[in-house]
């Protein structure tokens, strides 16, 4: 059992009383989890981090069960990689006697970290996990152990794989309420992936995505995909934020289209999608693949209400002056709530938040370790 010292602890009969509804921001850094509580307008920061010095890739809270549960893959540099839970909104986390995650023996792989954690669509209790070697792993009992989905891991191509410059990671699981059997998911550097037969097995998925940096721009797979984001109201709608290039499929991957056009720049990390208006995403360009700073040295979201077709600046309360803080590719998110909560991190160590879709900005956090992955969720 891992604890963390809390500023204050969350009650959820004492909130039904007094109506207030709490948005719950967890921070994933280099050096430990920091979780923060906002009710009405105020926020508040617990004491201290959890796993004081382990490095926090990936986050979810889950909030399907009676009471909400969190998920942290964290990395330990002596202990190695591990995910904990925690049923107490970050109050205490629990580490399964054996490991969670590993990988048989048979594979030859060891585990070297967990890059995604993705509580399923439309089964209540599946998790599914995103690894480096890239892996997907699915768990039925919330998080608390994971089997390998073998199909993907013994994929035809995957010799072929090369790992990204920040490794061969699954980074990506998105799944779907209409169908528990389709799952997509996204490889740096080998692309996107479908299934529509629960993992049975799997398609390569990058029709239309360039690979400006191989020979043949247009493989079949090997695109340097960095993050996807299912749209809030057309499930078939995903955006796409690539290695260069930025897209957008209307028919659940099979095909992809540019939408970069009004971008400072087309190469960033990370993309999200407004929790429940229709063709709104979010993306934060960074100037280059060999200059990773914000584009213009500009500290910017810019956010599209019309799919891809235009793009608007949102800085209002964001530093003006030059700045350097590059956004990783899951540190960047919207919560559940109307308007949405958009969050981001930054290798600067600064998050800011915003409560009115993206309009206007405040920095919540600084001087925090590098930002690795941002999560936030409606507490009701």
């Amino acid at each position: 059992m891992v604890g963390c010292r809390l500023a204050g602890v969350w009650d959820k009969d004492v909130a039904e009383v007094i109506g207030m509804t709490e948005v719950l921001l967890a921070v994933g850094t280099r050096k430990g989890l920091f979780v923060g509580r906002r009710r009405g307008g105020t926020w508040e920061f617990d004491d201290s981090p959890c796993f004081n010095a382990q490095a926090i890739y990936s986050i979810a809270i889950d909030t399907r069960g009676e009471r909400p549960r969190l998920l942290a893959g964290g990395d330990s540099a002596h202990w190695g990689p591990s995910v904990f839970h925690s049923d107490d909104l970050g109050r205490t986390w629990t580490e399964p006697a054996a490991p969670a995650v590993k990988f048989p023996q048979d594979t030859g792989a060891s585990l070297e970290r967990v890059w995604q954690l993705h509580p399923a669509a439309a089964e209540p209790d599946v998790v599914y996990a995103g690894t480096e070697p890239a892996a997907l792993y699915r768990s039925e009992d919330r998080g608390e152990s994971f089997e390998l989905v073998r199909p993907l891991w013994e994929h035809p191509t995957r010799s072929r794989w090369v790992p990204g410059g920040g490794g061969e990671g699954l980074h990506t699981v998105l799944t779907d309420t209409r169908d528990p059997r389709a799952v997509t998911v996204a490889v740096s550097t080998a692309g996107v992936f479908r299934t529509a037969d629960a993992g049975a097995s799997w398609e390569p998925s990058n029709s239309g995505v360039s690979a400006v940096f191989l020979p043949d721009p247009n493989p079949e797979f090997g695109q340097c995909v960095h993050k996807v984001a299912r749209d809030a109201v057309n499930p078939d709608r995903l955006y796409l934020q690539n290695h260069w290039g930025v897209y957008r499929s209307d028919d659940a991957g099979a095909h992809w289209t540019d939408i970069g056009e009004g971008l400072p720049s087309t190469f960033g990390f990370a993309i999200a999608a407004h929790p429940s208006r229709a063709d709104t995403a979010y993306v934060f360009p960074i100037n280059a693949d060999a200059d990773r700073v914000p584009a213009g040295h500009r500290c910017r979201v810019f956010r599209t209400s019309d799919a891809g077709g235009s793009w608007e600046p949102l800085t209002a309360g964001l530093p003006q002056e030059d700045h350097y803080g590059t956004v990783l590719r899951d540190a960047l998110t919207t919560d559940d709530g109307d308007p949405a909560g958009v969050y981001f991190g930054n290798r600067n160590g600064e998050v800011f938040a915003s409560a009115d879709d993206g309009d206007t900005w405040r920095q919540l956090l600084s001087h925090l370790p590098d930002v690795l992955c941002v999560r936030a969720a409606v507490i009701d």
